[in-house]
């Protein structure tokens, strides 16, 4: 049995709080602990350590007591402060954890921007799935005191059609199954297909659009079939189309509760960076999003 706690960063900041709201409802569904971690940027490591005496948890401390009072049935919870640079500190509790929750924003980034550098840090290096919790009026379209969108449950899946993806797949299915949602599963494509001019002769392999898209759609089916057997209870749409992935994502989101995707990355020489449709679903969606590491094996059971 994994033992793994969800572990939620705060700092104070009304976007942390929200984040904490999400994974004190998903440390609940996982029956796993809630580890609420502050990272104090410029204190020792010993006060850091005095949990009691970090302002930022205590008020936490303070608020979750009284919640449970009232009965409100939260998951075990432990506090933690650690001293360090949080983009730093971060990713690397991901190897600590089943699920690795953060806010868009915290204490001190720019308004203007959408997402904070620990969030990206996070999403690209921690070994665990990572969700991060937007600002609920990022996107005008939805009011800003609104938790989720109103009627059945979604989780939105992002998957390349021409590749494998167990790790945000499994997580997805498991995360459905969990809340009882039904699962859509996007898919965008292009065509024509894009060629090196070296083999502008073949013509795509003189394949029409049609075919092409018959062949994806076959690929997507048999990468589902596993989980869905796993999984027969998830009620599943497919949605396959040739549009970009992350407009289709970004668009689901907005009466979505989750948005998967898997952690596709790109090496430049500073260094692995998040793939195009990653960083552009952590920019632009409007519920949270879960970043799922694509070589992690058994990332669906870790985050289970």
């Amino acid at each position: 049995m994994d033992t793994l706690p969800v572990i939620v960063a705060v700092d104070g900041s009304a976007d942390s709080e929200r984040a904490l709201r999400w994974a004190v409802d998903a440390a609940r569904l996982r029956g796993a602990v809630l580890q609420v971690v502050h990272v104090w940027p410029y204190a020792t490591a010993e006060r850091a350590a005095a949990a009691e005496a970090d302002p930022v948890l205590a008020e936490l401390r303070t608020k979750l007591a009284a919640e449970e009072s009232r009965g409100a049935g939260l998951p075990e919870i432990e506090f933690r402060g650690l001293a360090g640079l949080p983009d730093t500190v971060l990713p690397e509790l991901g190897a600590e954890a089943r699920l690795l929750v953060l806010g868009s924003r915290g204490r001190g980034g720019f308004a203007s921007l959408l997402l904070g550098s620990n969030g990206l840090a996070s999403a690209a290096h921690a070994a665990c799935p990572v969700v991060v919790v937007p600002r609920p009026d990022r996107d005008r379209t939805r009011r800003a005191d609104e938790v989720a969108p109103p009627g059945t449950p979604q989780v939105a899946l992002g998957v390349d059609a021409s590749s494998d993806e167990p790790g945000a797949i499994g997580f997805a299915f498991a995360e459905a199954s969990r809340r009882g949602a039904r699962l859509k599963v996007l898919s965008g494509y292009t065509w024509p297909m894009l060629m090196p001019p070296a083999f502008e002769y073949a013509a795509a392999y003189e394949a029409t659009q049609q075919d092409y898209a018959d062949a994806l759609g076959k690929q997507l089916t048999e990468v589902l079939a596993p989980h869905r057997d796993r999984y027969p209870e998830v009620d599943v749409e497919v949605v396959l189309q040739e549009e970009s992935a992350a407009g289709l994502l970004v668009e689901a989101s907005q009466e979505s509760d989750l948005v998967v995707v898997a952690r596709h990355r790109r090496r430049l020489p500073v260094g692995p960076r998040l793939g195009s449709v990653t960083h552009a679903v952590l920019l632009h969606a409007v519920c949270p999003i879960a970043v799922v590491p694509v070589d992690q094996d058994g990332a669906a059971q870790g985050a289970s």
